[in-house]
């Protein structure tokens, strides 16, 4: 009988340091035991909903494995996700492609791996599947939230009271239509708009069938919220008004969700290293082989602030004696704007010393570029996968 490998604990210095020298830095681990841990949390949170992973903050087929190892579900935007979870052996039946404005080669390209369902929120998109007669829609419903990080709304999704009027049309050209859909916006503050969504597609749900619209499954979306370095709801208190909301729907509804932060960025962690260091305006300034065109790029894109600090301090422990000063936390790149930290409090820290950071595993590596040519870090999954 094979003897069950320990879990590699990410909490451990020890580790973090092996990690580091085996496979250089800039380094992001990504902890598929954390991606279990969230999933099964979320999970337990709003029981009944089957939990579509977003591809969109972490494509890594080691995220994918993962998940299809505990059943889960995918939600998919582009071809390009829709290949990976193809290579991985995920069932077309346990997909849903969400892009509300595709073009037709997109459309193809899924229908062609077996992906059926998808999202439309106007006449246009819906006419695009006049040629299509397998492909099911749900229709995406706006619900504008501006305690959101990102109002995805504002881009996406039909105002609710033209939801009749898309479902005659889809009808006249022979596309079906199972249900509705939304997202509330990406790290939500309160459940409070996942709570009036509900309750308004509840009342259109009702709406449609009356009209002979066989409507049987609504997409809650995401946005279900994590704790950077502001304080967040424990997703437990979060989710418990959006069960009671969805208890409004008619019982035969079947309800998905599209959560994709919530499980990936707890998951991240990344190690970076102390290139060179200047004294400007009094602090210093240290230059990483990583930035925000790289695993820091979510400060830029997604307006996250992750949580940094020392790893080593003249390449020894950090030492709780060692007087920290405010410092700047600078990429690699020759461009100004690649800031990662100003006025973080750190001991003095010297060329080749590391940093870690934490809750990197949404929209880091994904939204990374190789500008001015610096590599990306070296993704390294943990745990499984």
């Amino acid at each position: 009988m094979a003897t069950p490998t320990a879990e590699v604990d990410l909490a451990s210095r020890a580790t973090l340091l092996a990690l580091a020298a085996e496979h250089g830095t800039p380094l992001l681990l990504i902890d598929c035991a954390a991606i279990r841990r969230q999933y099964h949390r979320l999970q337990a949170a709003l029981p009944g909903v089957a939990l579509h992973y977003a591809l969109k903050p972490l494509p890594e087929a080691s995220v994918v494995r993962t998940l299809l190892a505990e059943d889960a579900w995918f939600d998919l935007a582009t071809a390009g996700e829709v290949e990976l979870v193809v290579r991985e052996g995920v069932p077309a039946n346990r997909c849903i492609h969400t892009h509300p404005i595709k073009r037709d080669c997109d459309i193809r390209a899924a229908l062609d791996r077996g992906v059926v369902t998808f999202v439309a929120d106007n006449p246009d998109e819906i006419a695009k599947f006049a040629p299509y007669p397998q492909a099911q829609l749900l229709l995406r419903v706006a619900f504008r939230n501006p305690e959101a990080k990102c109002d995805l709304s504002r881009k996406f999704g039909c105002e609710p009271e033209e939801v009749l009027a898309l479902l005659a049309a889809a009808r006249g050209q022979g596309t079906a239509v199972i249900g509705l859909s939304f997202h509330v916006g990406s790290q939500a503050a309160s459940p409070a708009m996942h709570v009036l969504a509900v309750e308004a597609c509840a009342g259109l749900i009702t709406a449609a069938r009356a009209a002979g619209h066989a409507l049987g499954t609504l997409d809650i979306g995401g946005g279900f919220p994590v704790e950077y370095h502001e304080g967040a709801m424990p997703i437990e208190q979060f989710c418990t008004p959006i069960v009671a909301a969805l208890a409004t729907l008619p019982q035969d509804v079947r309800v998905i969700a599209e959560p994709g932060r919530f499980i990936a960025a707890p998951a991240g962690v990344a190690i970076t290293s102390v290139m060179g260091r200047a004294r400007r305006d009094g602090q210093w300034w240290y230059y990483l082989d990583d930035g925000v065109y790289g695993s820091f790029s979510g400060q830029i894109f997604d307006h996250a602030v992750y949580p940094v600090q020392a790893l080593t301090v003249n390449g020894a422990a950090p030492s709780p004696e060692l007087a920290e000063h405010p410092a700047v936390l600078a990429g690699p790149t020759c461009d100004s704007i690649d800031v990662v930290a100003e006025g973080l409090p750190l001991p003095e820290l010297h060329a080749g010393d590391l940093l870690v950071g934490r809750m990197m595993g949404a929209y880091t590596c994904a939204s990374a570029t190789d500008f001015n040519f610096f590599p990306r870090a070296r993704i390294v999954a943990v745990n499984g996968g």
